[in-house]
């Protein structure tokens, strides 16, 4: 298994009326936890894309525990339980400073040629990096 941890501070622009985070901002949440995680294992967006693949979400699943505040800081644990084949499944954990459980959830990714437009199997680049950096993390 591979697991990354990004925090992120809740930003007043984040909250709605009642003073819980809006909840479609928690999906950019997790996009920051997802990206954070495969940049740390020398996969940036920049560079999946450069080399003309695209990988939308295809899926999206949270469930919410309790609400998160302005100016709370929240840790995002993205994890990846297996290597991706035709689609790469992130699991999320976000939790508060105190322990609280704010939300559990998955995002499903899947890889799309950025010329066809047409779903491709993972990329080797892709695939090599996740298999070195899930090495890595069960050796330590």
């Amino acid at each position: 298994m591979l697991s990354h941890e990004t925090q992120i501070r809740v930003r007043y622009a984040d909250t709605d009326q009642m003073g819980f985070v809006y909840y479609g901002k928690y999906a950019e949440y997790l996009e920051v936890g997802r990206t954070d995680m495969v940049r740390s294992i020398g996969v940036p967006y920049t560079e999946v894309e450069a080399k003309g693949i695209l990988m939308p979400v295809s899926e999206m699943y949270i469930k919410f525990k309790v609400p998160a505040h302005y100016d709370e800081l929240l840790t995002i644990q993205t994890s990846v339980a297996s290597l991706p084949r035709a689609s790469f499944n992130f699991d999320y954990i976000v939790t508060k400073e105190n322990g609280q459980v704010v939300l559990e959830g998955q995002v499903k990714l899947a890889f799309v040629d950025k010329e066809k437009m047409r779903p491709v199997r993972v990329p080797g680049f892709i695939l090599e990096a996740i298999e070195a950096a899930m090495k890595h993390a069960s050796e330590t």
